[in-house]
């Protein structure tokens, strides 16, 4: 008879761990669901954040580069000294993954 309750009581506490761990994987999974659509929602405006910056951070060189030869921002010469940075700049990126691929 001891036997007999001891069983029961192995039995239920197996039965209450499967329960526990079920629970704790409905969470885990309801995080990283959560997590997920976060990623989802917030990379177009993550995107275009890095884009922002990324136009700004070129537009500051621009106008170092030029500056440095006397070529005032609002003029033709500042927009064709622009144009020209933005080649070397093309340039150096195919440049770069060229190399990355192997071809230099």
């Amino acid at each position: 008879m001891t036997e007999a309750r001891t069983r029961a009581r192995a039995s239920q506490h197996t039965a209450d761990d499967t329960q526990r761990l079920g629970i704790a994987a409905a969470l885990v999974l309801a995080v990283a669901t959560a997590l997920g659509v976060h990623a989802l929602v917030s990379a177009p405006a993550l995107r275009e954040a890095a884009e922002a910056e990324l136009a700004r951070t070129i537009a500051n060189e621009d106008r170092d580069v030029c500056g440095q030869f006397g070529v005032r921002p609002g003029t033709n010469a500042f927009v064709a000294c622009s144009r020209e940075l933005a080649n070397v700049r093309r340039k150096q990126s195919d440049r770069d993954q060229a190399a990355a691929a192997g071809v230099l």
